[in-house]
């Protein structure tokens, strides 16, 4: 499994004027293959600061999915928003086990 963890500095009102393409974004992420899971939140402690989690079957699900028109979109869509990735890193996991 392939996960990735990315943050982002918004500017205010970017989650509001964003909204419809953040949304547009998940929902095509997750109708896609070899995604496993793909979420943003906002931070708790700072509302300008999204995390985002995505989990992928492998890299190339990952390469597939940089492939799509949605991402595409949602490229163009980012262009006029103000949106900062300030940490972005993938990492190879295995499936996990239960912590209790």
């Amino acid at each position: 499994m392939l996960i990735v963890l990315a943050e982002a500095k918004l500017g205010e009102g970017t989650i509001d004027a964003g909204r419809e393409a953040l949304t547009t974004m998940i929902e095509a992420s997750r109708a896609e293959e070899g995604c496993i899971g793909y979420s943003y939140a906002i931070d708790i402690l700072d509302p300008l600061k999204l995390h985002i989690v995505e989990k992928w079957v492998d890299n190339d699900a990952l390469l597939f999915h940089f492939q799509t028109p949605h991402m595409a979109a949602f490229q163009k869509a980012l262009g006029s928003l103000e949106v900062e990735i300030t940490e972005l890193a993938k990492y190879e996991a295995d499936d996990g086990a239960p912590v209790m």
